[in-house]
């Protein structure tokens, strides 16, 4: 898995939903689609970079997402 199409498709999600007005409502859209569609690989290996990194080129409104959400986008 390339770790640049998924913080590209990462952010490609996060676009859609930075239009909404209430941000918490965006964030939520976000970590809902990931947790939905994206397979648990794709999910381990960006929690992985944003825990080495900070995954300083994904859209704040995504970064955001993922750690307000982590505990339901962590696969198990």
């Amino acid at each position: 898995m390339d770790l640049q199409n998924l913080i590209h498709m990462a952010n490609r999600i996060g676009e859609f939903f930075q239009s909404m007005p209430d941000v918490q409502e965006a964030e939520a859209g976000v970590a809902e689609h990931l947790a939905k569609f994206w397979e648990p690989r794709m999910l381990r290996l960006l929690l992985a970079h944003l825990d080495e990194s900070g995954a300083p080129t994904l859209m704040p409104l995504v970064r955001d997402a993922v750690l307000q959400h982590r505990a339901s986008l962590a696969p198990r």
